[in-house]
């Protein structure tokens, strides 16, 4: 892992070249994610160890998305590029977020996880505060910010009682180790569950991203709430026990908060409000699916955080697309798209029907096996995976049919084309995600 870190340490500098370091630095990530895919982990052990670093398949799967993500998000903010807008300080902020990250997933120490964990907030929040559009984006980062650290004192305090009971924090040396204490247990689970985020908890999500610029949305839907569902699948090994007991709780939270957010999203008239919320429901089904406690369960939420990362990155994508055009993020104004930009109504229905888990994508498989788990757990939790599916599919066919069809603005006739790297860009996010499931028998044996 140390090579990879040390690569991603020497782009610092290439950010502050002259004018041909923006692509420089786009090349190079995607540079890192072929050597990446060269040295594929297929192992159920921990490969590339070194200090205290290593992955395995969950790991690799995850340091992919973000590489992949963060090389597509440069290509989406070529505006900043063109108008000299502190470009290499941009570059800056995301360099150092693949950093945190990537070290994030590949951390074998508990306590350097949640350095990492809580490290990668800082350049996310510095992109919302200097890039974002509206002058609200203060107050979202604040949301943002206040979210995620009211729950990380009690996740810092956890690991160290767990040092002080067990005395290790080694990923690797903790099997057989239980957490003995219902305090214990809600202090090492709220952080992650805010951060994915559960219903109840996640109103910070759509406020950062209807005031962040695009690749601030395409980080935060791509890689960061990932993070929640990471942390759970790696800490859940220790407190089995009080999981049995609670889990109820949360898989009822998850499963009710995604049929509420599809009503939710079903009344939304902002285009990157929707997808927000889109992505609360999605994560609901994953809470769902870590807390049922069975391989179906965890390889559903694996194959649901790689497939909604590509899925409600690519969908951000094209909502700025149309905004960086027309001016306006608003439904009631962005109508009859159809006629504007026909060649872009494919790239909406192919998002579209991936986020409402049509086949060939990746989520449609996601779905069914987080389906299973969750059946398998109660079956009477039928009526509300019932419901979550149908208002999935109705909010994504709301978002393509209000997009795409109806009476045009008379405003929007000055729209210009769309150029050959948006193309490049929606068909980058728009592969992997239904490419992979071809392959689909690697990520379902990694556990």
């Amino acid at each position: 892992m140390l090579k990879f870190i040390f690569m991603v340490v020497f782009m610092i500098p290439v950010c502050f070249l002259n004018i041909t370091s923006w692509w420089l630095v786009q090349v190079m990530l995607m540079f890192i994610v072929f050597i990446s895919i060269l040295g594929v982990n297929l192992g159920i052990g921990y490969e590339n160890l070194s200090y205290m670093f290593g992955c395995d398949m969950l790991s690799y799967g995850l340091i992919l998305l973000s590489f992949w993500v963060c090389g597509l998000m440069i290509m989406a903010s070529v505006n900043l590029f063109n108008y000299q807008y502190y470009y290499y300080y941009f570059l800056l902020f995301i360099i150092f977020l693949i950093l945190m990250l990537m070290c994030t997933f590949s951390s074998l120490n508990m306590l350097s996880f949640y350095i990492f964990f809580e490290g990668s907030l800082i350049p996310t929040l510095m992109l919302i505060l200097g890039w974002g559009y509206q002058p609200e984006r203060i107050q979202a980062g604040i949301y943002l910010l206040f979210y995620t650290l009211f729950a990380s004192l009690p996740l810092l305090l956890g690991l160290l009682i767990f040092y002080f009971n067990n005395g290790s924090l080694n990923f690797i040396m903790y099997y057989g180790d239980e957490v003995m204490s219902m305090y214990m247990y809600m202090c090492m689970i709220i952080a992650f569950l805010i951060k994915m985020p559960m219903f109840m908890v996640h109103l910070w999500l759509p406020k950062a991203h209807v005031e962040a610029p695009v690749s601030g949305s395409m980080i935060l839907a791509g890689v960061l709430l990932k993070l929640g569902g990471y942390g759970l699948m790696r800490l859940l090994k220790v407190m089995i026990l009080y999981c049995i007991y609670y889990s109820f709780m949360w898989i009822g939270i998850g499963l009710l908060g995604g049929f509420l957010i599809g009503l939710v999203c079903l009344r939304q008239v902002d285009l990157k409000s929707l997808i927000a919320y889109s992505s609360v429901a999605h994560m609901g089904m994953v809470l769902g699916g870590i807390m049922s406690l069975n391989i179906w369960g965890f390889n559903g939420s694996f194959l649901m955080m790689i497939g909604h990362g590509l899925c409600s990155s690519g969908l951000f994508c094209l909502a700025n697309i149309v905004y960086e055009r027309v001016g306006s993020r608003s439904l009631l104004i962005n109508k009859g798209l159809l006629n504007m930009m026909p060649s872009l109504s494919l790239w909406w229905f192919l998002l579209c029907s991936s986020n409402m888990a049509a086949p060939p994508s990746m989520n449609l498989l996601a779905e069914i096996s987080l389906i299973n788990s969750i059946m398998s757990w109660n079956p009477m939790s039928f009526m509300m995976i019932m419901m979550m599916s149908f208002f999935g599919a109705a909010y994504s066919l709301y978002l393509f049919s209000y997009s795409q069809h109806g009476k045009m603005y008379s405003g929007i006739y000055s729209c210009a084309n769309i150029n050959f790297r948006e193309y490049l860009l929606l068909f980058l996010h728009w592969i992997p995600l239904n490419v992979l499931i071809v392959r689909s028998d690697v990520l379902f044996y990694w556990i």
